[in-house]
């Protein structure tokens, strides 16, 4: 019977002993369990703090950046044309009007009685890549037989739309482009190579950084020298862009009907092309270019062949 008791009393202990185990095993894995929440309460904190601060930097620079355009609205046209004069670094050829001129002659050489085609762009424009993908064969010819005089206004609207001041970086590179490369024509190469389809940065939320390595690959490949563009990269006509940028969106010439100054603008003689009626009328922003000045597409390039409204008004669209 002794036996049997202690066998018993044996039982007992090893049950209780297991389920001391037991209670101490669940006890550790509740506490495993609440010390793994706690850490991930803590980073899940982590993580949505570090997300209001970007979305802050993100709206900081783009207040800032809507703040600056918005104090350049209130200047007038004159003050911003005067505060364009006295900056003091400016491209070599830039005209008083923020313009690079390129004839058959090199830069700032105005073939006369040729017609003068201005472009406003800005490098991250949608509408702008549009553009010249459709016209830069043809501006190509027109500029090489002397057909035209082509001025270049590069512009910086579209900063606040990328995450790292690309158009800023991108036009002050064909800027520098201008002033230090002799060759017209890789200027021109340059420019077409930034607005290609496979290139072109998108604007907004689909923008991925692009680096200055990426815009140099661009301007390489157009036959820039590789120690001109390795310079263009340090804001040598950041001031002057601004100054030529604060001018440009208050000359009335070149309001759009919606009482804007937007990017792609086109003036051909001094005269805006409404983008709007090119829309209208179903036309191709190429076919309205030559139309505008008056020369067919199979007359572009031939020497000895002007277009027809010389120094005059553009050729009606309609």
């Amino acid at each position: 019977m002794a036996q049997q008791g202690n066998k018993k009393a044996q039982k007992r202990q090893t049950r209780a002993r297991r389920k001391a185990e037991e209670e101490a095993r669940q006890k550790a894995l509740e506490e495993a369990a609440a010390k793994e929440r706690k850490q991930q309460t803590i980073i899940g904190a982590l993580v949505v703090t570090i997300i209001v601060i970007l979305i802050a930097i993100v709206a900081v620079v783009s207040l800032r950046s809507i703040h600056k355009k918005n104090e350049a609205n209130k200047v007038t046209a004159d003050a911003s044309y005067s505060a364009l004069q006295k900056v003091k670094t400016k491209p070599k050829y830039a005209d008083d009007k923020g313009g690079i001129l390129i004839s058959k002659d090199g830069f700032d050489k105005k073939i006369d009685k040729a017609p003068t085609l201005e472009i406003y762009m800005d490098p991250l424009c949608p509408g702008c890549g549009s553009l010249h993908r459709q016209i830069d064969t043809d501006l190509d010819k027109l500029v090489d037989s002397g057909q035209v005089n082509l001025v270049y206004h590069f512009m910086n609207f579209l900063d606040a739309d990328s995450t790292d001041q690309y158009s800023s970086r991108a036009a002050g590179a064909m800027l520098y482009v201008s002033s230090h490369d002799p060759s017209t024509q890789h200027l021109l190469d340059f420019v077409s190579n930034l607005y290609k389809k496979d290139y072109q940065p998108a604007e907004g939320p689909d923008y991925k950084a692009t680096s200055n390595d990426k815009i140099k690959a661009q301007a390489i490949a157009a036959g820039v020298p590789e120690s001109i563009i390795d310079k263009a990269f340090n804001g040598t006509y950041g001031k002057w862009l601004e100054a030529s940028y604060n001018y440009t969106i208050k000359r009335k010439e070149l309001l759009n009907s919606s009482g804007q100054m937007s990017t792609p603008a086109v003036t051909i003689n001094g005269k805006l092309m409404d983008m709007s009626e090119v829309t209208q009328l179903g036309l191709t922003q190429q076919q309205a270019l030559l139309k505008s000045l008056g020369i067919k597409e199979s007359q572009v390039g031939k020497e000895g062949v002007m277009p027809k409204i010389g120094t005059g008004a553009p050729e009606s669209l309609s």
